[in-house]
């Protein structure tokens, strides 16, 4: 093909499976790579997935975009199928105009810009992409008919410009974080780009719910960050049985709200209550989205060094006091958690010092997903800023309780709730209040 020349091909294995790379470079002098999963040569639509380079997001895990995600997600949907392509297009770097030039618009975005705008402010086009050189790397591969991973419309129309039959357009949506919530209306308002979040359905999502109304104003306090406490309990107001069974109380599309919230926060802590009693993994499974920062509370260090969450998933970081002892420091260090001392209370650990040392490490949005005495203890100190609690249809009697004793003796001592957000579900109700 005129103006391609082929430079390298290998099997490159992925955390998604093998795939052939192929290196080409394009007139402009830039490398296009091309990873291929099955026989796309053969004549027929084939899956296509044209990844603009961006370092930021795909290598750094930069959560101001959504493109480490769609990249992950849609080689996800090419192994699955078994047949497809993902066209890695250098050159790209924000929307074309370069690296060092995106970063300033960021500083322009921090300004109270937005995308579109803060590349006008410093003079730069707002799309600089080109597509050309994407469709003659098709066509060296013997692709001229994609079903296009997209939400961009301006891709579809530049490949279709340039010879490619782009016969359906699907998209690829992520949850949202709230560092990209803006960033991502901007490209639907502004951009045309498809709609990123997916809504709260009637039935089982195939995609990510918008979470953006539960968790009201991400507006950290001073010093700590925004705590967001959800809980899932039965009718009669049980968050485990009389034995300490707790699972499965909530239904599918509740247990993808839980995913999604975790998506869109910075950190997800438990206590080590939690870990010793239902091992969780804490990690971002049934919605596109990004795994967040793990916090267990562990005053001692109690927590097992086979527990989920030192899997060597997304980095887990162990709150404890000076109670601890220095071999089990030692221990959970080796299996790759982190481990922060902070000040120890009659509780176990001084959760407002806790709280300022993950502010610290730059934690502003954190989701508490409990037991029960994390839960009491927070509300107690008034260091919640948005209660979500799931209510399922189920009743089990005796049994845990959410919230214990927090030495109110009278009405006029409550935590008043207040901005209510509700949304129903097939099998749950799930309500949202700031907290007072």
């Amino acid at each position: 093909m005129d103006g391609v020349r082929e430079l390298a091909r290998l099997v490159l294995p992925t955390q998604f499976g093998e795939f052939q790379a192929r290196a080409f470079e394009v007139s402009s002098g830039l490398v296009y790579l091309a990873l291929i999963k099955g026989d796309v040569g053969g004549g027929g639509t084939v899956l296509t997935r044209l990844h603009s380079e961006c370092l930021t997001g795909d290598a750094l895990g930069s959560l101001r975009c959504d493109c480490g995600v769609q990249l992950r997600l849609a080689l996800r949907r090419i192994a699955t199928e078994g047949r497809g392509l993902l066209l890695y297009a250098t050159g790209h770097e924000g929307r074309g105009v370069g690296l060092v030039n995106k970063l300033l618009a960021y500083v322009e975005q921090d300004r109270g810009a937005d995308t579109l705008d803060a590349n006008r402010r410093l003079g730069l086009p707002v799309d600089a992409r080109n597509y050309d050189d994407a469709a003659a790397v098709l066509h060296a591969v013997c692709v001229g008919s994609v079903r296009l991973l997209t939400n961009n419309p301006a891709k579809v129309k530049g490949l279709r410009a340039a010879g490619i039959a782009v016969e359906r357009i699907e998209p690829l949506q992520t949850a949202a974080h709230h560092r990209n919530l803006s960033y991502l209306r901007t490209k639907q308002r502004r951009f045309g780009h498809v709609e990123p979040l997916g809504h709260l359905p009637d039935a089982a999502p195939s995609t990510p719910p918008d979470v953006t109304g539960l968790l009201g104003k991400l507006e950290p306090p001073a010093g700590r960050p925004y705590v967001v406490l959800t809980y899932a309990l039965t009718l009669d107001g049980r968050i485990a049985t009389a034995v300490g069974d707790s699972m499965r109380f909530s239904g599918q599309e509740q247990r993808c709200v839980s995913h999604a919230l975790r998506a869109a926060c910075d950190a997800v802590m438990v206590g080590v209550g939690t870990v010793l009693r239902d091992d969780p993994q804490l990690i971002v499974g049934l919605v596109p989205g990004i795994s967040p920062l793990r916090i267990v509370l562990d005053s001692t260090l109690r927590m097992p060094s086979t527990a989920r969450m030192l899997d060597g998933g997304p980095v887990t970081v162990v709150l404890t006091t000076d109670r601890a002892a220095e071999s089990d420091r030692e221990r959970l260090q080796a299996l790759g958690a982190g481990i922060r001392v902070v000040p120890a209370s009659p509780a176990g650990v001084d959760l407002p010092a806790a709280l300022g040392v993950l502010r610290e490490i730059g934690v502003r949005t954190l989701l508490v997903e409990g037991g029960a005495r994390v839960i009491t203890s927070l509300l107690g100190d008034r260091l919640v800023d948005r209660l979500i609690v799931g209510t399922s249809a189920k009743i089990v009697g005796a049994g845990a309780e959410a919230v214990g004793d927090l030495g109110i003796a009278r009405l006029t001592q409550d935590i008043s709730l207040h901005n209510r957000c509700m949304h129903v579900t097939a099998d749950d109700v799930i309500t949202a209040w700031d907290v007072a």
